[in-house]
């Protein structure tokens, strides 16, 4: 892998972060004051120009329910 840019750099970093922390990047651009698009467009970037990026934090969209009768 070659050496970064800054550019390249931070937005990795913000990646990097938001999978740390188990967040979904919309919660995470909100909390940092990203623009969600540039995050989602670095995160693409990134993947074609061969970076290795973390893994996206997706929560459960659905949750097991009990139905008492």
């Amino acid at each position: 892998m070659t050496d970064l840019t800054s550019t390249q750099a931070y937005w990795l970093g913000h990646l990097f972060h938001a999978s740390s922390r188990q967040l979904p990047l919309s919660e995470y651009a909100e909390e940092q004051g990203l623009d969600l698009a540039s995050l989602l467009a670095w995160e693409q970037r990134l993947v074609v120009q061969g970076v290795p990026v973390p893994p996206r934090h997706r929560p459960l969209r659905f949750v097991a329910v009990e139905v008492a009768r």
